[in-house]
């Protein structure tokens, strides 16, 4: 009820101070686990992806958030988890898995940061190696910004990445690296064609 609730109210706000926009929400499958890969350029990218998605969507979110105490039990009631940035956190991993494992749709930013410009950052292999564990589907998205107030701010989800080919390889550092290119080439797709528009 609570995460429905503020769903609500962010797409208020995100269509009133951002003109926001969202494309492509038809390419979130509509039952099974799901992977969410997103760009990331702001702190208002987890509420804006969560809110313009057609299903509810558990965010990791870095550790410091949850030692803040209204934002810990906001943070916890709306499904997101706990991760340690800069290290492989085991508990974060078995948490991402348990949210596929249930069919529910995990968001991801695989760059684990914020882009300073706005341009696409490398990516980490995490996103790739908990879809594929977790048999998931992987949706590209695309925030397309910048943030700024009565600014336009645009929504693009892509066609699910078909990672079938990596299913029955081993996952080595080499393949999972691949993977994560795939995904992150068709975010670049969605980012190139959205600024174009």
């Amino acid at each position: 009820m609570l995460y429905r609730t503020f769903r609500l109210l962010f797409r208020f706000l995100f269509r009133l101070f951002y003109r926001w926009e969202i494309e492509g929400v038809k390419h979130i499958p509509s039952q099974g686990p799901v992977v969410i890969c997103c760009n990331h350029i702001n702190n208002l990218d987890p509420p804006i992806v969560g809110a313009a998605a057609n299903r509810p969507v558990r965010f990791m979110a870095k550790e410091e958030l949850f030692k803040v105490p209204v934002l810990s039990f906001l943070l916890r009631r709306f499904g997101a988890f706990p991760v340690k940035r800069g290290s492989t956190d085991k508990r974060a991993l078995k948490s991402a898995l348990e949210v596929l494992k249930q069919g529910e749709v995990l968001g991801v930013f695989p760059e684990g940061t914020r882009s300073r410009d706005g341009s696409l950052g490398k990516a980490h292999n995490g996103a790739s190696f908990i879809a594929l564990k977790g048999k998931a589907k992987v949706v590209p998205a695309a925030v397309i910004g910048p943030y700024r107030i009565f600014q336009k701010v645009r929504i693009v989800f892509g066609p699910p990445v078909d990672l079938e080919n990596f299913q029955n390889q081993q996952w080595t550092s080499h393949t999972l690296r691949e993977a994560t290119d795939q995904i992150m080439a068709e975010i670049e797709k969605l980012l190139s064609k959205g600024h174009s528009k």
